[in-house]
């Protein structure tokens, strides 16, 4: 089975965060909080692309929408305090904002129909 090419970025970018995070030797409730909402978009999405209804598929999109949020604001906090670098940071922003973009685009379409 093809997979779903945004499926496939949302599993990329949760394998990025995750190297990230065990490279990291403190501060685990951060780093907690970022791997949650970070693996978070994927698996929503995983699961948007098998849903029941349009319906199904716009919630389970927009939980994803709310954790691409949730994780810039995470590696904003880490990046502030000096956590992670500027160049790591701006690189998976980057990452999570093609994410969102995508996923608004998807809830847009499906909203439409």
């Amino acid at each position: 089975m093809k997979q779903h090419p945004l499926a496939e970025r949302s599993l990329d970018f949760a394998v990025d965060i995750v190297t990230l995070c065990n490279s990291i030797e403190r501060h685990a409730v951060l780093k907690n909080q970022l791997i949650r909402s970070a693996t978070s978009i994927g698996a929503n999405i995983h699961e948007g692309v098998y849903a029941a209804s349009d319906g199904d598929f716009a919630a389970k999109y927009q939980i994803s929408l709310k954790e691409c949020y949730e994780t810039e604001y995470w590696l904003k906090i880490m990046e502030r305090v000096g956590i992670i670098t500027h160049d790591a940071a701006t690189s998976l922003l980057q990452q999570c904002g093609s994410i969102r973009c995508m996923l608004i685009a998807s809830i847009r379409k499906v909203k439409a129909r």
